[in-house]
């Protein structure tokens, strides 16, 4: 049965249409109330019998997840009315039923607090996996990057949105579209790579995804974050607004476009000495007139306040606020510390407009008439009635955790030792699994993985989910072999005591399987994450000095590499045995790194970003123009050629790409051309490749980069079958920003690439756009959709002719 509508609160009638029921409410109410709702609150009290804090002895410690300080009861900062709840389940250790119940008992605070009685919205963090107790820790962003299978992004984000939404969550903070530009910065895990494209494609599935279950994503951070100069968090962006039309924006559009996100968060930074936080151009001009978006714009946490306390353009936190609501901001997170009271008195002075606060107010009332928030009869209750049943790391989150993992692990080379069973080698009977990575469950998870978010604030509570090491995990793949193990070292610090146990241990073995990389945590208490950032790209602390004493024992040394960036390993390339890249697997990982070792998974990823070879002057990405590109000339003696490019990934199989076929050499600035090329597989295995489609202008008005990804397909086949690959690309994927800030398509020469990674582009070929030179906007294509079309198996001699 309907609840009945009360007449003195028509807004709550779910049949009127959503413009309607936001009007009648905000001509209901004060103007205290209306700035309610553009406030929020994190403020959690200590669980019962909880240690104060961890010992500064645990390596895994780092500044614990907790409440703006200084914030407010929640009775009092509800007493309006309230916008938003902050992470109730992502910030300390509850089980789904006690989070569920301390939901509904905030809930209800803040419904009875106010006159009107209007919930709040509950959000929380969903980058690899819902940030909670207990819930699956699935790969970083930038792994799951590393599959070009934005399908599988997608169906991990709608598991991660069901998850969410039935324990009461409306909104999740995800995803990541920072483009990559300096390799240093601490946040590259938290990232989908340095290709807008593939950012975009990516990210704009796990929109899809999260949207498709009922949760609002929210797109962060919105923009240029990661381009800070020098690398260094929070830092200024030296950047024109060309380039980040053409680099930073772009997966945004996507996003919104083609995902349908109904949130963005702001970036920290200043991108030429605007604040993103305060950049009416950006929130408001582009974002809404432009973009078309109607949905909120959330602030990330503390950034309002930042305008006076770190930018110094605010001379108070109420001029800060009343920057911020003017550029285009409607929520204050995570607590009310800009907007509230501070506001209320701006606009009773007369120095903010009331409209600049209905304008927000309406946005944030639309969106919760949209969740039903509004509904007459709607109670806390009901937004958890499945909590109590959920289980937030089921098998089938596992196996899903478990195909991402083996998806996205890169072989960048296989050298002489992998795989460790097959291909005629003798299984080895004694193996050192060695490193400071190999023992550790933490180094397969990201700074935002529960595990090393949050937990180090609350020492001795359980993980809350089974996370096999790779020493477990190769244990278990290789159970003949006689397994030895020594650290070596720690990933940060200089302690070199071990430096003799690993070197005995390799030196005892058939092969050594060395695991490296970082471990990740929070403002500067890991060596990956957010706040920490690296002076240059060595292996974090005393790594590559370890890496050094194994190689010189003679024993064949597997590299592996588990990490949050990419790290230079030109100095240990030739005389390692083989080279595994793994960026933060997950719960899952260390079994799909075994799968990989042993042979048993077939290797697919590719990198979303190079790996350098050298550890200095090599920060830039692959995304460059003819005098930034990489190798050495006459102009300089920088040689900032990668170790594997942008794209790469080897397999245990081998393939061809061949036939590149246009249906067109002539193609209108407003047509599109297919592409075309022959894949097939040459090799003795099944195996998946990922075949790439790059451009580049041969003159254009404006300096361009030398290639740019413009398509992608993951293709799997059989031994000895092939596929027809065509990608349908549109004249639209050619447009850039001009020298007068318009998006164009020029006509002209462009170059046609599709190879398996930047640099391995067997295919090329020479289009030539006709006609006018046109304008394009945010009713562009964003998307290259590829077909695939499976042909005849080829002999054993129709594969020895083809080479």
């Amino acid at each position: 049965m309907t609840p009945a509508v009360p007449a003195d609160r028509p807004w709550q009638d779910p049949t009127l249409p959503v413009a309607e029921r936001t009007a009648l409410l905000l001509a209901a109410m004060t103007l205290e109330e209306k700035v309610a709702q553009l406030g929020s609150q994190w403020k959690l009290e200590p669980l019962p019998q909880e240690p104060a804090s961890a010992s500064d002895d645990d390596p895994h410690r780092m500044a614990p997840v907790s409440e703006t300080p200084g914030a407010v009861p929640l009775e009092e900062a509800a007493r309006h009315g309230l916008g938003q709840l902050a992470r109730i389940y992502g910030s300390r250790p509850v089980a789904p039923s006690e989070g569920a119940a301390d939901l509904v008992r905030r809930q209800h605070v803040v419904m009875a607090g106010s006159r009107l009685g209007i919930p709040a919205v509950i959000h929380e963090e969903v980058l690899s996996g819902l940030t909670a107790w207990q819930a699956t820790a699935y790969p970083t962003p930038l792994a799951m990057a590393a599959t070009f299978d934005p399908g599988l992004v997608e169906r991990i984000a709608t598991a991660v949105g069901h998850d969410a939404v039935a324990l009461g969550v409306h909104q999740g903070l995800a995803p990541v579209l920072d483009v990559v530009r300096d390799y240093r910065w601490g946040r590259v895990e938290e990232t989908l790579g340095e290709d807008p494209y593939l950012v975009g494609m990516m990210g704009s599935a796990h929109v899809r995804g999260l949207e498709s279950t009922g949760l609002i994503a929210t797109l962060k951070h919105f923009a240029g974050y990661s381009a800070s100069r020098g690398a260094r968090n929070h830092g200024p962006v030296s950047m024109g607004r060309r380039e980040l039309l053409d680099v930073m924006l772009p997966p945004f559009e996507a996003a919104l476009a083609l995902g349908g996100a109904r949130s963005v968060m702001n970036s920290y930074t200043d991108v030429d000495g605007v604040p993103a936080v305060a950049d009416h151009w950006l929130l408001t001009e582009l974002l809404r007139d432009q973009w078309g978006f109607t949905g909120t714009v959330v602030a990330d946490y503390g950034a309002i306040p930042m305008l006076h306390t770190v930018h110094r353009t605010a001379a108070s936190p109420g001029e800060a606020g009343a920057q911020a609501l003017a550029a285009g901001m409607d929520v204050d997170l995570p607590d009310t510390a800009a907007f509230g009271d501070r506001l209320v008195a701006r606009v009773r002075r007369g120095e903010v407009p009331e409209a600049l606060v209905d304008r927000a107010a309406g946005r944030v009332l639309a969106q919760k008439a949209e969740l039903g928030l509004l509904d007459a009869g709607w109670t806390p209750e009901q937004s958890v009635a499945r909590a109590s049943d959920i289980e937030l790391d089921s098998a089938a989150h596992r196996a899903l955790a478990r195909e991402a993992a083996e998806t996205s692990v890169v072989l960048l080379d296989a050298g002489t030792a992998l795989p460790l069973l097959g291909q005629g080698r003798p299984a080895p009977r004694r193996v050192a699994v060695v490193g400071p990575c190999a023992d550790d469950a933490h180094t397969l998870l990201g700074c935002y993985a529960f595990p090393n978010h949050v937990l180090p604030g609350h020492p001795g509570h359980p993980m809350g989910i089974e996370v096999p090491t790779v020493l477990d995990a190769v244990r278990a793949e290789l159970p003949e072999a006689d397994i030895a193990h020594a650290p070596g070292c720690a990933v940060l610090g200089s302690d070199r005591s071990g430096f003799p146990e690993a070197v005995a241990a390799a030196q005892g073995a058939d092969v050594c399987v060395a695991v490296v990389g970082d471990l990740a945590g929070l403002f500067g208490k890991g060596s990956s994450g957010e706040g920490c950032d690296r002076q240059d790209l060595t292996l974090p602390g005393i790594q590559a000095e370890l890496l050094e004493a194994l190689l010189a024992t003679g024993t064949p040394v597997v590299v592996v590499v588990l990490s949050g960036r990419p790290y230079a390993l030109g100095s240990v390339h030739r005389r390692a045995a083989a080279l595994v890249q793994a960026f933060f697997p997950g719960e899952e990982g260390a079994a799909a790194i075994a799968g990989v070792l042993s042979g048993r998974v077939n290797p697919s990823g590719h990198l979303p970003v190079q790996v350098p070879r050298e550890p200095t002057g090599q920060s830039h990405t692959y995304l460059q123009p003819s005098l930034g590109g990489a190798e050495p000339t006459w102009v300089t003696t920088l040689d900032a050629t990668p170790l594997f490019p942008f794209g790469h990934g080897s397999s245990y199989t081998t393939f061809e790409v061949s036939h590149l076929r246009l249906s067109a050499t002539e193609v209108p600035t407003d047509g599109e051309v297919e592409v075309t090329v022959r894949l097939a597989n040459t090799g003795p295995r099944t195996g998946t490749e990922v075949v790439q489609l790059y451009l580049r202008d041969v003159v254009s008005s404006v300096v361009r980069p030398l290639q740019q990804l413009a398509g992608f397909a993951r293709v799997r086949l059989e031994p000895g079958e092939e596929a027809d690959v065509r990608f349908v690309l549109h004249a639209d994927l050619t447009s850039f920003t001009g020298a007068d800030l318009r998006r164009v398509v020029e006509p002209g020469e462009m170059e046609v690439f599709v190879g398996t990674s930047a640099v391995e582009l067997p295919c090329r070929a020479l289009v030539r756009l006709t006609g006018p030179q046109r304008t394009v906007g945010h009713d562009r294509r964003l998307h290259t959709p590829v077909r695939t079309r499976r042909l005849a198996t080829r002999t054993a001699a129709d594969t020895s002719e083809s080479r």
